[in-house]
């Protein structure tokens, strides 16, 4: 224990201020709601400290780990929910909070409607597993590897073979500033343009990576599909289910034009960078990501085994 230091153990160290998303002071009003309280209740009632929401912190890298791992376990039970798989294709990982040169991924051939978080598997960056008895997707090792490898701030990555973001990826371009949704992705996305087949080699990897670049959290992958990151688990699944509904958005607005993508409204620039600063960081991320963990784990609570 004496080696897991707080700062260890924090997926982020800095938090935004509760008041940049929230309303979080007590009124000085005083009431009492008649029929359900009484007067000692009511001045109770006004003394109860208010939760802030806010990013965990664990007392152990075990305690971190299973957290980590019934994140992304629901994060695939929402991908099923909300058709995003594809057979085989797709894969999530994360990095291991102890060993980070290790990492958590999906079995091969493993319904993602069905996975648990037992049924992770951890693998080396030579592609050989540590832990679990299953085998894994190739293509998942090559991406995902060269991109843990190459970026220390990723802590997880989303990839899978979504309708709109694979049908958005033919356009071969960025996501417009359209709505204030796409406003969370401006400036912090590219675009891969080399589509060279199913991703088997080590070189494919690297210029996927290359592509993403040192500060993007998410990339187009031409003819393929999206790609995202996180600092949490939380943050790199919302990521992948927003892009993918900004892709249908545009998609739509696109289509409803006889100019296509030129008869779009754009939002103007430094207020798209304004927006961004609000919706597209890091805690941004993570806390949109808590209201579909509640639903899926309602729903489906045995994810979490």
């Amino acid at each position: 224990m004496s080696t897991e230091s707080k700062e260890q153990l924090t997926p982020l160290q800095a938090q935004r201020s509760a008041d940049r998303y929230a309303i979080f002071l007590r009124s000085k009003r005083q009431i009492v709601l008649t029929g359900s309280e009484t007067e000692e209740e009511a001045r109770a009632a006004e003394k109860e400290p208010i939760k802030i929401p806010g990013l965990p912190t664990f007392m152990s890298f075990h305690e971190q780990r299973t957290h980590m791992k019934q994140k992304l376990a629901a994060g695939f039970r929402l991908m099923a929910l909300y058709r995003y798989d594809e057979g085989v294709a797709g894969h999530m990982t994360f990095r291991d909070p102890e060993y980070p040169d290790l990492f958590w991924v999906n079995p091969l051939a493993q319904y993602f409607g069905h996975i648990k978080a037992s049924d992770l598997v951890l693998v080396d960056h030579q592609g050989k597993i540590v832990r679990g008895n299953t085998t894994v997707n190739k293509a998942a090792f090559m991406i995902h590897g060269a991109i843990h490898g190459a970026r220390s701030d990723v802590i997880c990555a989303v990839h899978t073979h979504s309708i709109y973001g694979r049908t958005f990826s033919t356009f071969g371009r960025e996501l417009l500033p359209i709505s204030q949704d796409a406003c969370a992705f401006y400036g912090h996305h590219g675009v891969y343009p080399d589509f060279g087949g199913v991703v088997y080699t080590p070189e494919e990897g690297a210029n996927l990576v290359k592509a993403l670049g040192p500060t993007n959290k998410a990339l187009i992958l031409q003819n393929h599909g999206l790609l995202t990151t996180g600092k949490t688990v939380d943050e790199a699944v919302w990521w992948f289910l927003a892009m993918e509904r900004c892709c249908e958005s545009q998609i739509l607005a696109e289509s409803a034009h006889p100019n296509g993508y030129k008869d779009l409204k754009l939002i103007d620039d430094e207020v798209a960078r304004g927006v961004y600063a609000n919706t597209g960081d890091h805690q941004a991320g993570y806390m949109q990501f808590q209201p579909l963990f509640q639903m899926i784990t309602k729903l489906q609570p045995d994810c979490l085994e």
